[in-house]
């Protein structure tokens, strides 16, 4: 029994258990938890510095998200054998963490941060994803860190058409939709998943049964904060203040301000460039003496700037670029635009543009996942690159960061719901987007330009798939808000609510939402939701000018594929010792073979750019898995000479006995000059040893009978 151990239950509809304990380890943290579901156990903690840096205005939070290897019963893989940098699985586990606690720690509170999860025990049976949220937050809340929590995470899932929370990895390999729920105990927090093409009032449906289960695990960490003596949080003052200088700027700059967004300039350099000149000549204004701190009047003027765009729009309903609140900004596209690819494409809408490659490969080049807990490969992967010209920034390449491999899943996730099955689709297929300008949800634009190239690479999706990214400003004291299509980098900036939905014109694919002010309504969510259709199926309007379906073929430089089946037994015969025989025909050929045992048969995948070349290399596999039969005429091959005949190889890998009575009607006395080995003689295959399985070979059966001379008298 651990010492000083205080622990919460809480127990799920269906009997599971979930337990929070506290009080035994990792005691010099400010907090930290273990976490329990079965075998799954996460210890979580987190660390904050007393003060903040030296004019830092902005939480500096991180979250790590790590699993163990020996939390399965395996040793890492590579060279030095220990646990490396993040997954791309485990940034996103720490990715939704983060957007679900960091909107609700104060707004001036500034001091760094750390939330470390681990997975130290981990069961085949519980996702620990749905978990880790309610880890960090647990974490916090038995500590004195300042925390407008507790908050929970759970994973919602229909399934056999009714919803559940939390199911098994097995459970929801049968889900026709999946979310991440994030919240407190009033309202939803963060969304993220997947669906098959669902309606906007099914998952409003999911959010608002997620959020039941949310309340409950929200209850138990107060209970826990309570019963460790936490309820007073450390006092702190991160921000300082001069009631006097935002008096004086908002006095002085905000019609100034409103006068400029007002003007609806869709250009954003050119708004960009009218803001800051009235920041430059206020502070000018004030002279090289003046007192005032610059710290502040950046905070200041970017406080009064975000008030008056804020109000344009809620009480104008007007938008920085001069559009309406549901209106879509130009869209143009073209595809087959990089001749070498084996699909492309470029979307473009309003200032936010992305150049998309789909490339197809084969088995070999599908995607190995070697983590603590998943395992295995994957056939569709999609990869995001945001360089700093897109915004005209200067910016060192140092590889995809956090928010690249976020948006890449998400774009992910929402195309491989049309995407042919396995058996239709013997393609590893790659998705690249290249984001060339960006003004907001260039994920969005990812996910049209990746319909487009899938398209137009000839892969045979059910249905293209558009997204949009939504928005809204609200003002929870007048009760006024507004929801925004199509947001801009700078209403995302300035707003409530961004609110990313996929889909395609029968129904949603995936979604991500995160909000930052507290509550929101469920009518509210319902008409983004259906603003947000509106919104998809106009740009789905707008790209199938450009191409409405796939392309029914494959690009002439595009490896075809064709796949056929063997017994199991014969593949071996097909690879030969040690990989000899598959190797020679793929040299020769110039192809790619592929051999595996899929459902106690031999799967065999030959790709090929060349009709000739595939046809070569199915006539070689055809002959090694052809079975003899009696009757049969083959071409043979003298391999060696007896005194009592010879053997022919007359299939690969196959020799039968021709007899020395079965090579002429003429009766021979010997072997001598009647054959040479390496001869090609035409052979009958007329029986086979039914003990023994050895073949006997005639080649007299095919040559005429002579007649039968009269005895002379």
């Amino acid at each position: 029994m651990l010492p000083n151990l205080i622990t919460k239950t809480i127990t799920l509809e269906d009997g599971r258990e979930i337990t929070i304990e506290t009080g035994a380890l990792a005691k010099q943290a400010d907090g930290s938890v273990v976490v329990r579901m079965g075998k799954a156990v996460l210890l979580a903690t987190v660390v904050s510095k007393k003060e903040a840096l030296e004019g830092v205005d902005f939480l500096p939070l991180s979250v790590d998200y790590q699993e163990k290897f020996a939390a399965s019963g395996k040793i890492p893989g590579g060279f030095l054998k220990r646990e490396g940098r993040l997954s791309d699985y485990e940034i996103l586990i720490s990715r939704l963490v983060d957007r679900a606690i960091r909107p609700i720690f104060p707004d001036d509170y500034h001091a760094d941060t750390q939330v470390a999860i681990t997975l130290m025990s981990s069961d085949e049976n519980v996702l620990p994803d749905a978990l880790a949220g309610l880890a960090a937050s647990a974490a916090l809340a038995v500590s004195d860190i300042p925390f407008n929590g507790p908050i929970s995470e759970v994973r919602v899932a229909k399934i056999d058409g009714k919803l559940c929370i939390n199911p098994s990895p097995s459970e929801l390999e049968k889900a026709t939709m999946e979310f991440i729920v994030a919240g407190s105990v009033d309202y939803i927090l963060m969304v993220e998943g997947e669906a098959s093409e669902i309606s906007e009032d099914e998952m409003v449906e999911a959010l608002q049964f997620a959020h039941e289960e949310i309340i409950r695990h929200c209850q138990a960490q107060i209970e826990l904060t309570k019963a460790v003596g936490k309820e007073l949080k450390r006092e702190y003052s991160h921000e300082k203040s001069d009631l006097a200088l935002y008096e004086k700027m908002n006095a002085e700059l905000y019609d100034k301000l409103y006068e400029v967004v007002s003007r609806q300039i869709p250009n954003k350099s050119e708004r960009s460039t009218l803001v800051k000149e009235i920041k430059d000549q206020f502070v000018e204004s004030l002279g090289e003496d003046h007192e005032f701190e610059s710290s502040l009047i950046g905070s200041y003027f970017h406080k009064i700037h975000k008030e008056a765009a804020r109000n344009l729009t809620l009480n104008e309903k007007k938008r920085l670029d001069g559009r309406n609140l549901d209106e879509i900004r130009p869209i143009w596209s073209v595809v087959d635009y990089l001749p070498s690819a084996h699909g492309s494409a470029i979307f473009t809408r309003g200032e936010t543009q992305s150049i998309t490659t789909c490339t197809l490969g084969t088995k070999m080049d599908e995607q190995m996942v070697d983590g603590a807990v998943l395992s295995g490969y994957n056939k569709f992967f999609l990869h995001y690159n945001f360089p700093g010209f897109s915004t005209g920034e200067v910016k060192p390449n140092r590889g995809p960061g956090r928010r690249e491999v976020g948006h890449g899943n998400l774009a992910m996730r929402a195309l491989k719901k049309v995407l042919p099955s396995e058996t239709e689709n013997p393609y590893t297929i790659r998705i690249v987007s290249d984001i060339l300008e960006s003004n907001g949800s260039s994920s969005m634009a990812t996910v049209c330009a990746g319909s487009l190239a899938l398209m137009d690479a000839g892969v045979q999706i059910s249905a293209p798939v558009t997204g949009i990214a939504m928005g809204m400003i609200s003002d929870s004291k007048t009760g006024k808000y507004s929801i925004l299509s199509d947001i801009l980098g700078d209403e995302d900036h300035l707003g409530d609510m961004d609110f990313k939905v996929t889909g395609t014109e029968k129904g949603i694919t995936a979604c991500q939402m995160d909000l930052k002010v507290e509550g929101l309504d469920y009518n509210v969510l319902k008409e983004a939701l259906y603003q947000a259709k509106e919104g998809r199926l106009h740009i789905l309007k707008e790209i199938s000018k450009t191409l409405a379906a796939p392309k029914p073929d494959l690009k002439p430089h595009t490896p075809r594929s064709f796949v056929m089946f063997i017994p199991k037994e014969l593949i071996g015969a097909v690879i030969g010792p040690g990989g000899k025989v598959i190797q020679e025909i793929q040299k020769d050929t110039n192809t790619t073979i592929v051999i595996e045992e899929i459902d106690n048969q031999g799967k065999i995948n030959v790709f090929s750019a060349n009709q000739d070349n595939m046809d070569a290399a199915l006539k070689r596999i055809k002959a090694i898995v052809a079975q003899p039969e009696i009757g049969e005429v083959y071409t043979g091959k003298v391999k060696n000479i007896q005194p009592f005949g010879a053997f022919v190889e007359f299939m690969p890998g196959k020799d039968g006995l021709l007899h020395i009575s079965e090579i002429k009607w003429e009766r021979l006395e010997s072997m001598d000059g009647v054959l040479e080995p390496g001869e090609e003689i035409m052979v009958k295959l007329i029986d086979i040893d039914k003990k023994t399985g050895k073949f006997k070979l005639s080649r007299k059966a095919l040559l005429p009978k002579p007649e039968k001379q009269e005895p002379k008298s």
